[in-house]
């Protein structure tokens, strides 16, 4: 029974067996993009980060507002005499005792997306109230002290807390209101009724203090806000990352399978087509030589004829797929061993010739004579140079020219050239005519189209060789081909070794 899961090494990069899989990755990198393109991310969608990031700075500076309060109070009793200020500290060491246990509830309760503004308003509230013991700080009189030292004592004490209320919960923003306004309404009563310089210039100074400190506190809160938002952008691109990663591997690993499948393939069939083809090509040559007496009809023999040439074509495809595949997959050996760029050439014009004289076409040479033998694999040399000559007969129209030049290089090395007058390639077609299977519109309209594997082939085989090869070609001005071998496969005879005079044996001598 079938389920539905292919189990074949197909060209498909995404898996087909892990489609939901596939498609919540590809989402989610959707989702991520837009977000990054769109910009920074809202404030409130670090509600959760910026809270936890609260409450720990909470927890860790539980000890500094006590220990403060602590301080006040025994300089305060100290100095005045008023034990009204043990009552305020009691409330006030309440109230932070209220705030440090809030804070640890909300971290034992981890934080989330939903309950993110429960927990704010709830820690806002306890700013609050312990702003509310400030308020009744701020009220504080003493009858008994000089007027200017107690309300000196008291603004220290309120600015004091200000900026260390400030510094610790910036991120919650509006801490240092919640928590100071209630002080700057009861100084401002305070003053308010009783009209005394001093104190309404304890109220102007500290509310103006508190101005300022709240616009501190909100740029500090909008600055780690903004490392946040680097930070999940940055969390995202490698996210992103990781999953281009992971589907580049798939792609990479069934790319693998398709070409060794594809390799698996060609060396099982390879066999398969040649068989048949070799029989196809000998009685279809027997049929139209007329070996075993002639054809009563004779458009059988011109069927046979065409037999043999639509045989010879397709085993001249599989020869060179099979080239293709070997010298990709890296199974592509060279015997390489001392030839004469010379001779392969001259050989190789003369198993074209006939195809040129066919649509009277001239093949001239210019050879540089006494060219030393090179280092490579004549099989392979023969193939580039039969390639390349090949299609110049086959582009070159009737009555043409083709240029065939052999020489040095500049740098020491061999060349080979062949330029004819066709009718060229366009610029924008050259890539296309160098890649497997690529074929340029010209050859597309041309009455012998051949397979496109003939130019990739002779690059690989320069390659193997440390050649290069050039392609230069201009619209109606036709095609030059250069194949270049380097100066390292060139093999330079030494000078012969001139006679010596025989050296005169010594005297052994014993002491």
């Amino acid at each position: 029974m079938s389920t539905g899961v292919s189990t074949s090494t197909d060209k498909i990069i995404v898996d087909r067996s892990r489609s939901h899989r596939n498609k919540a990755v590809s989402k989610a990198v959707r989702q991520t993009r837009e977000r990054l393109q769109s910009g920074h991310a809202s404030n409130s969608s670090f509600d959760r980060d910026v809270l936890n990031m609260y409450v720990a700075s909470v927890l860790q500076s539980a000890t500094i507002m006590p220990l403060f309060v602590v301080i006040v109070t025994a300089l305060g009793v100290y100095f005045t005499q008023n034990t009204q200020l043990l009552f305020w500290a009691l409330l006030t060491l309440t109230c932070h005792t209220g705030n440090i246990l809030l804070a640890r509830r909300a971290r034992r309760q981890e934080i989330t997306s939903e309950s993110a503004r429960k927990w704010r308003r709830l820690l806002l509230l306890g700013q609050f109230l312990l702003g509310c013991c400030w308020a009744v700080f701020a009220l504080q009189d003493c009858d008994t002290c000089e007027p200017s030292s107690f309300i000196l004592y008291k603004g220290a004490t309120l600015l004091i807390a200000l900026s260390v209320t400030a510094m610790s919960n910036f991120m919650l923003t509006p801490a240092v209101l919640a928590a100071f306004s209630p002080a700057v309404l009861a100084l401002a009563a305070k003053s308010g009724l009783s009209r005394d310089l001093l104190e309404i210039s304890l109220t102007g100074a500290f509310t103006t203090t508190l101005v300022f400190f709240n616009y501190i506190s909100d740029r500090l809160f909008k600055s780690n806000l903004r490392i946040l938002s680097y930070q999940s952008e940055k969390d995202d691109l490698i996210a992103e990352l990781e999953v281009a990663k992971s589907m580049s591997d798939e792609a990479r690993r069934r790319a693998e399978e398709a070409n060794l499948a594809k390799s698996r393939f060609l060396a099982s069939m390879s066999h398969e087509l040649r068989t048949p083809l070799n029989a196809i090509l000998g009685f279809s040559e027997v049929m139209s030589a007329e070996v075993m007496g002639p054809l009563a009809n004779p458009t059988y023999k011109e069927y046979a004829g065409d037999i043999h040439r639509s045989g010879q074509h397709l085993l001249d495809l599989i020869n060179e797929i099979l080239d293709l595949s070997r010298i990709e997959a890296g199974k592509y050996e060279l015997s390489e061993e001392a030839i004469s760029l010379l001779d392969i050439t001259e050989d190789c014009i003369g198993m074209v010739q006939l195809r040129a004289r066919a649509k009277n076409i001239a093949i001239s040479d210019q050879f540089e004579r006494q060219l030393p033998a090179i280092w490579a694999d004549e099989k392979s040399m023969r193939q580039v140079v039969l390639n390349l000559l090949s299609n110049a007969v086959k582009f070159t129209p009737q009555g043409g020219e083709i240029h065939v030049k052999v020489g040095w290089t500049a740098g020491g090395g061999q060349y080979i050239s062949i330029k004819d007058n066709g009718p060229g390639i366009p610029e924008e077609e050259i890539p296309v005519v160098l890649s497997a299977f690529g074929q340029g519109s010209i050859a597309i309209k041309s009455a012998e189209q051949g397979t496109g594997l003939g130019l990739p082939i002779v690059q690989a085989i320069l390659a193997k060789h440390d050649g290069q090869f050039l392609l230069k070609s201009k619209l109606r001005e036709g095609t030059e081909v250069i194949a270049i071998l380097p100066a390292k496969r060139v093999l330079q005879s030494l000078p012969a070794v001139e006679e010596a005079q025989a050296v005169a044996r010594k005297r052994k001598s014993f002491a």
